[in-house]
């Protein structure tokens, strides 16, 4: 039967189980150009029950991947970490950018044999108790408040984690970063509760001052987040 892959964005569950209906076989995969592209890939299977966004599985042979906090420590099973991935399929590095290569590949503290290498993605993700790991956002999108540097998609991926938190887009207004939100099943979640949740996993300064829920999120005509379509929120 036909096999289908499914990479280079996160799959929706509407799209994904759509498409195991149609063909023989439905593979989500992940990875990034710098580990010569997949690293993980997960079966959907046609009417399972998955979460809104299907997780990237798990490693296929030869790769491994962690979950490291900034000292590249292992982060807990269902924690936020940053995707790390070592093994057979990993670049050298970048071509006369030595700088940025020292910065993403770096000695791999759980290789067997010294000398292997482990590329830091700058993705966002946590492992889910079945083992398959569940991409949550990037680290890319950097902003300064109050002398404090920011990750929004740090904060993006906190809400992530919340039960009744389906999709989330967080924001700088002002000195103020604001979160919007879609809750999952049409339930109201209370912005205190949202911010005490958060608290509890992040610092202070990454977590936002106003949170607004949102019967969906805006999209540009090609399905990503339209920022700027945004409602201007009246900041207190």
């Amino acid at each position: 039967g036909l096999k289908a892959l499914c990479g280079g964005e996160a799959l929706g569950q509407d799209l994904a189980l759509d498409l195991a209906g149609r063909v023989g076989e439905l593979w989500n995969v992940y990875g990034p150009t710098e580990t010569t592209i997949w690293s993980t890939l997960r079966r959907v299977v046609a009417g399972e029950r998955l979460p809104g966004v299907v997780p990237v599985g798990r490693p296929l042979a030869n790769t491994a991947v962690h979950l490291l906090d900034a000292e590249l420590e292992t982060v807990p099973v269902g924690s936020l970490g940053e995707l790390c991935i070592g093994g057979a399929g990993l670049a050298r590095g970048y071509h006369d950018r030595p700088e940025l290569t020292a910065e993403r590949f770096v000695p791999d503290p759980f290789a067997a044999e010294a000398g292997g290498g482990l590329y830091r993605t700058g993705d966002l993700a946590r492992r889910l108790g079945d083992g398959d790991i569940e991409f949550l956002g990037r680290r890319d999108d950097q902003v300064k408040l109050r002398g404090f540097r920011i990750e929004l998609g740090e904060v993006e991926a906190g809400l992530a984690l919340h039960p009744q938190v389906r999709h989330s887009v967080v924001v700088a207004r002002g000195e103020r970063l604001v979160a919007y939100f879609v809750a999952r099943d049409g339930v109201a979640v209370a912005g205190e509760d949202l911010r005490a949740f958060l608290r509890s996993k992040l610092p202070e300064p990454m977590v936002p001052g106003l949170f607004l829920a949102l019967p969906a999120l805006p999209l540009t005509p090609n399905g990503k987040i339209d920022r700027k379509a945004l409602p201007d929120p009246e900041m207190p």
